[in-house]
């Protein structure tokens, strides 16, 4: 039976192909190697999800070591499709990069994992509230990755329209599944708890996220703002995100949060 034990046994050698894609990125001129180590990467690494998923008896998304493996194998998924249509060696480098730095939290930082399941985590809503949620994590975050390459090359005097088209539909995508999530936590609270929204801190930070990539679409359709700050709003609300994902657990008063499920 697999369970976090196994964990060293099956990352180990993801991050081994992944690292070996990325040089063989800019060693080899065939493209297949590094698409191929990358794909034996994600395959091992969803192996070890299945595994752990039937080990537990339940999904494996409660705990933040346990999201962190979704976001992981989503987001090297996601890098690997975009350079497979485009051919930016960036996009899956630092897609890779970011997966690799947080398989390495969960290496270096092992959290407790226990099987159960509280009562107000049984519910159907589940998984598709947290897989929606993490899927949007990983769009947003390749459309950040996006944003950040598009101000390399403006610094260059470089532009690219191919880019700009990335990068939005990206963030389209990425916002659509961020709002399934939301709804579908709303649907879930309302039956939970008889209430839609609380304004608790992680539901505000929510709202906040999704403002910053709503104001961005905006502002790209109106085209009343310079390219620059769009780009640099991507990187204040990924900044949001991360705070909604991750930082609310570490600000005043999360523990009266009804979104706290760490214990």
């Amino acid at each position: 039976m697999t369970d976090w034990t196994n964990f060293d046994a099956f990352a180990l050698p993801t991050l081994g192909c992944w690292l070996l894609a990325v040089v063989s990125l800019y060693i080899c001129k065939r493209k297949w190697l590094p698409v191929s180590l990358t794909l034996a990467g994600c395959l091992i690494f969803a192996t070890f999800i299945g595994l752990l998923w039937s080990g537990l008896g339940r999904p494996p998304m409660r705990t933040m070591g346990e999201t962190r493996l979704w976001y992981s194998l989503f987001l090297s998924g996601i890098g690997l499709v975009l350079f497979s249509k485009w051919k930016y060696n960036w996009i899956l480098t630092f897609s890779l990069f970011m997966a690799f730095m947080f398989m390495l939290i969960n290496l270096l930082k092992p959290e407790i994992h226990t099987k159960s399941l509280m009562p107000a985590l049984q519910s159907r809503w589940f998984v598709p509230h947290v897989t929606a949620y993490i899927l949007s994590y990983s769009f947003l975050t390749a459309a950040t990755i996006s944003a950040i390459q598009q101000l390399i090359r403006y610094r260059k005097n470089q532009q690219s329209a191919q880019l700009v088209s990335l990068t939005d539909n990206l963030v389209y995508i990425g916002l659509g599944l961020f709002m399934i999530g939301l709804l579908i936590g709303a649907v879930w609270a309302g039956e939970s708890w008889g209430t839609f929204w609380n304004w608790d801190l992680k539901e505000t930070w929510a709202f906040i996220t999704a403002s910053c990539y709503l104001l961005y679409i905006h502002l790209r359709l109106r085209e009343t703002a310079p390219r620059r700050f769009t780009l640099w709003l991507l990187v204040l609300a990924l900044i949001c995100l991360m705070i909604t994902w991750k930082g609310v657990n570490f600000l005043p008063g999360a523990r009266y949060s009804v979104h706290l499920y760490e214990q």
